[in-house]
Parts: C-alpha cells; sequence; structure tokens
C-alpha cells in the first residue's frame, strides 16, 4: 500500500488535500474486507454518482465530501488520470450534476478510462468535447450527447470507443447521414438513440446495418426514414424499434420487419400505416408491445393481431375503429393493456366482446360513445389496475359495474356524468391510488364520499366545485403526493387544511381568485414540493418570501398574479432546483 506522504507528493501539483485523502481511501478500500473500516465510513460507489446525494438530515460520508470539495476546486485540478477509474468517474458526474463542468476542466478527464458520460442536455457539448471522450478508447461503454452541438465531424472521434455499448444523440440537429458512417463500425452497440432528426434519410439507416448487436433502436420523430427499414434485416438480435411521430412510415415499411423474429417492442404510432400494412407483422411471433396510435388501421386489423400469442399491450388511440368488426377482440386473450381512446365511433356494442379479456390490467376508453349500460361487461375484469373514462357518458349508475373491482388503483372520471351521489359506490375500491374528477357537478359532498379512500397518492379536482369547509375531508388522505383543486371555491381557510398533508410533491391551487400570500405562507411548511401553481390568485411579490423553505421545488406557476419574472428570478437564488417557471 502506497503511504500516505506518497499520495500527498505525487499530487503536490494540485494542492489538494483532498485528492490525496480520496486515493487513501480507495486503497484501504480494496485491501478492506466487507466487514473492514470503509462499511464504517458508510462509503458508496454507487452508479451514478448522483444516488449518493444525502438526504435531509444524513450526513454525508468522507467520500462524498471529498468529491464536492475536489468540484468545488476544480480550477486547481489539471488531470485526474493518475487516480481510480470509479473515484474520477464519481467526480465527472458530480460536476454534471451540479453543473460545473465546463469546457475547460473537462479536459481532466483525458486518458481515465472512464466507462459513462452522461452529458445529455448539457450546455457547451461540442465537437471540442469529443477528443477527450474517444481518449477513453475501449474503456467507454455508455455515452449520452443528446441535445449538443456535436456535429458529424465530432462523431469521427468514437471510431476508437469499440466497446461502446449505448449510444444517445437525440436532437443532435447538426448530425447528417455522412456522421452515421462512422458509427457503422461500433458492432458491439445494443442501444442507439436518434430522437427527433430531419436530417437522417433512408441512405443514412445504412449505417446501421453493421450493427449486429443491436437490441434497441430509437429512430422517434425522424422523418426522412422511408424506405431504409430494408437495411435493418440483418439486425436479427433487435428486440425495441421506436418510429412514433414518424409519418413517412407506410405499409411498405413494414414487410422487411417481418423478418425481425425477436422484436419484443414496436412503436409506429402517426405514421401511414394500414390494416394492409399490420399483416406483415403476424410473423412476429415475440412482439409483446405494438403501439398504433393515430395509424389509419380499422379493426380488420385483429385478424392479424390475433397470431400474436405474445402481444399484451396494444395501443388503438384515435384511429378509426368502429363497433363493426369489434368482436374480434374476443381472440386477444392475453391482452393485459388496451387503448380505445379518442375512437369516438365505438360504442357499448364494443364492451361486450371486451368481457372475456380476463388479463386485462389497463384499460382506456376516454373520449369513446360508452355509458353505464356498457360498463357492465367490465365486472368481471377482477385484474383490472388502470381504468380511464374520461369524456364518456358514464354516469352514477355506471359506477356500480365497477365498484367491485378491487384491485382498481387508478381511475378517471373527469368529463363525465358522474355526480356526488355516484361517488359512494366507490368507497370499497380500498387500493386505490389516483383518482381524477375534474367535473362541475362534485362538490364538498362528493368528496366526503371518498373519505374511506386513505391509499389515495393522486387526487385530481380540477374543475370540481370545492370550498373551505370541503377541504376538512383532505384530511383523511394522509399519503396524497398530488393534489388539484382548481374550481375558484378556495379561500386562504381552506388552504389551513392542505397544508397538513405533508407528503404532497405537486399542488395545483390555480383559478382560486380569492387566495393572496398567506396561503403561500401556509404551504411554507410542505417542503417535499417540487411543483407549485397558483395563478390567477392574488398572490403578490411580497409572499414570494415565503417560498424560500421549498428547497425542493422545480416548477412555479403564478401566472396573472401581481408577480414578474423578475421577481421570481430572484427567488431563484434561494431555490437551486428551480428549473421551470411561469410568467418567464
Amino acid at each position: 500500500m502506497i503511504c500516505l506522504a506518497e499520495i500527498f507528493s505525487r499530487f503536490s501539483d494540485d494542492h489538494s488535500v483532498f485528492l490525496a485523502l480520496f486515493v487513501l481511501m480507495k486503497q484501504n478500500r480494496d485491501s478492506e474486507d466487507k466487514s473492514g473500516s470503509l462499511k464504517r465510513l458508510n462509503l458508496s460507489f454507487s452508479h451514478p454518482s448522483m444516488d449518493y446525494h444525502s438526504q435531509k438530515g444524513e450526513c454525508p460520508s468522507l467520500l462524498d465530501l471529498c468529491v464536492r470539495k475536489i468540484c468545488e476546486e476544480i480550477h486547481k485540478h489539471s488531470t485526474f488520470s493518475s487516480i481510480p477509474r470509479d473515484l474520477s468517474q464519481q467526480i465527472l458526474n458530480e460536476l454534471v450534476y451540479s453543473q460545473r463542468l465546463s469546457s475547460a476542466s473537462f479536459k481532466a478527464f483525458q486518458d481515465c478510462s472512464l466507462q459513462d458520460f452522461y452529458l445529455g442536455e448539457y450546455p457547451g457539448v461540442n465537437d471540442s468535447w469529443m477528443q477527450i471522450i474517444s481518449s477513453q478508447g475501449s474503456s467507454l461503454l455508455s455515452l449520452d450527447l443528446s441535445g449538443s452541438d456535436v456535429t458529424d465531424y465530432g462523431l469521427a472521434y468514437l471510431k476508437d470507443c469499440t466497446n461502446l455499448l449505448t449510444l444517445n444523440l437525440n436532437h443532435c440537429d447538426q448530425i447528417s447521414d455522412h456522421g452515421l458512417e462512422y458509427i457503422n463500425g461500433l458492432s458491439n452497440l445494443t442501444s442507439l438513440s436518434f430522437r427527433r432528426n430531419n436530417a437522417i434519410s433512408a441512405e443514412g439507416v445504412s449505417s446501421f446495418s453493421g450493427l449486429v448487436n443491436l437490441v434497441k433502436l430509437d429512430l422517434e420523430k425522424c422523418p426522412g426514414i422511408h424506405g431504409g427499414l430494408v437495411h435493418l434485416q440483418g439486425l436479427t438480435k433487435l428486440e425495441s424499434l421506436n418510429m412514433k411521430w414518424c409519418n413517412c412510415i407506410t405499409d411498405a415499411d413494414m414487410k422487411p420487419l417481418s423478418e425481425m423474429t425477436n422484436l419484443k417492442s414496436l412503436e409506429i404510432s402517426c405514421s401511414k400505416v394500414t390494416d394492409f400494412g399490420v399483416t406483415f407483422l403476424k410473423g412476429l411471433q415475440k412482439l409483446v408491445q405494438l403501439n398504433l396510435e393515430g395509424c389509419l388501421v380499422t379493426a380488420a386489423c385483429l385478424d392479424s393481431l390475433a397470431e400474436l400469442p405474445a402481444l399484451s399491450n396494444l395501443n388503438l388511440n384515435r384511429c378509426n375503429l368502429s363497433d363493426d368488426g369489434c368482436e374480434k377482440f374476443s381472440r386477444l386473450q392475453n391482452l393485459k393493456v388496451l387503448n380505445l381512446g379518442s375512437n369516438n365511433e365505438i360504442t357499448d356494442a364494443c364492451l361486450a366482446y371486451l368481457k372475456g379479456l380476463t388479463k386485462l390490467e389497463s384499460l382506456n376508453l376516454d373520449s369513446c360513445r360508452i355509458g353505464d349500460e356498457g360498463l357492465i361487461n367490465l365486472a368481471g375484469l377482477r385484474q383490472l389496475k388502470c381504468l380511464e373514462l374520461s369524456d364518456t357518458e358514464v354516469g352514477n349508475s355506471g359506477l356500480h359495474h365497477i365498484s367491485g373491482l378491487s384491485s382498481l388503483e387508478k381511475v378517471n372520471l373527469s368529463f363525465t356524468m358522474i355526480s356526488d351521489g355516484g361517488l359512494r359506490k366507490l368507497s370499497g375500491l380500498s387500493s386505490l391510488k389516483s383518482l381524477n374528477l375534474d367535473a362541475r357537478q362534485i362538490t364538498d359532498a362528493g368528496l366526503a364520499a371518498l373519505t374511506s379512500l386513505t391509499g389515495l397518492i393522486e387526487l385530481d379536482l380540477f374543475g370540481a366545485r370545492i370550498t373551505d369547509s370541503g377541504t376538512n375531508y383532505l384530511r383523511n388522505f394522509k399519503n396524497l403526493r398530488s393534489l388539484e383543486i382548481c374550481g375558484g371555491g378556495l379561500t386562504d381557510d381552506g388552504v389551513k387544511n392542505i397544508k397538513e398533508l405533508s407528503s404532497l410533491m405537486c399542488l395545483n391551487l390555480s383559478q382560486n381568485c380569492s387566495l393572496t400570500d398567506t396561503s403561500l405562507q401556509l404551504i411554507s411548511g410542505l417542503t417535499k414540493l417540487i411543483s407549485l401553481n397558483v395563478s390567477n390568485s392574488h398572490v403578490t411579490n411580497a409572499g414570494l418570501q415565503h417560498l424560500k423553505t421549498l428547497k425542493s421545488l422545480r416548477s412555479l406557476t403564478l401566472e396573472s398574479c401581481k408577480v414578474t419574472a423578475n421577481d421570481i428570478r430572484k427567488l431563484k437564488s434561494d431555490l437551486p432546483n428551480l428549473v421551470n417557471f411561469r410568467p418567464e
């Protein structure tokens, strides 16, 4: 073991006691068994380093303190190449997390043999950073450059990173077909993501043909790839293919997919695929998840889908389905998730063919023309956990049919005919965690009928007419993490009951015009809040001082209040995590 004096001398140029201690701790760790002293020091070498940030009230470990101190004095360090890799990795991760990494400090990681660079959406990343990244050579396993200014030229540096497994280049607008040629040699890649790129064409997709170990490919919002899927036929290990919002995709693009027999997940929503294109998918016997949202398919496609024995997750939202042909749903016996939302030609008649799908765990009927009578067909779906009935004609009597579905965890009844009297039928749903009641006919009496649902985590009363008196019933929901009451009936007195909900993370009280700065003072004790909306109220700039205690707050919305964007910017110095605010 190297002695402490030798370590100090090695880093004398950097004048860093902390870096010396850092290395010593690493060497001690390597020499100790699992019951040694480092375990008592609560050291963590987790990945990525963001996991080790101590919670309020916890004492940080010596390693955490060393990492943070080094990052605070990053200008003193010219290189980390002589310290163990896992330690330099943690320093890099902390610099990214704390937004201290710059192009100058990044040079200290030259030749560090690092495995991961999580630089997605990090400001200032461009081609000049690629030389440092490429210097990691065969050690580099994961690279995220999403949203960066890296160009085709920058990708040329990756040729030496032959062991790269994961590469994310989402929203990289300056990468074109030419840049993709440099990726073709990275044959060990298992995951590649190129979301939202207008420059990639069918010719560019041909560069993926050599990625024979690819398991996941994401080309979401790449509008120029029509005709390029033929180059993917040799990727026999591919399990997940995402082409959502690629409106260039047609039936002709489906034929090459027929040979990808290992596909388990296929996303082709908002494409031009029709029932004919779906016929090419019949050979995908391992396909588990299929997203056809917004495609030009009808119930006729169910004949082909019935030949997919593993299919358990099917999204037909916003398609051209009607009752005609829906009897074929009864053949999809293994479905667990079914989304039929926004098919306004589906009526109660269609639901009769769903009652045999006893494995269903999630069913979306949002904006379908269904009413109370149709819900009787759902009474036997005992495994159902999520039920979306928003914007339907369902009323109080329909709730009787689902009152026995004891596994339900999430129910959406917004914009339905449900009133206070019907809510009593939900009182037996003891597993319910999320309930959406965005409807004007819901009042304090309806909230009183729900007090037995003590396990609720999310409660949406956006349009409900809840008053200060009704907020007394909220005390029963001690576990609430998300609450929306935006019907306009609350005053500061009502917020006095909300302040008791100490688990709240998201709170929306917008549209309650009578709220004042006093409400912000009451809310100031909800220190777990990450999102707060008090728009259209009488809140003023003077009340913002009460929000300084909300250190976890990430989103703050105060539209149509006597508060300006400049007022909120001043508050940001006390709220280090605030990244989204309005007015802005």
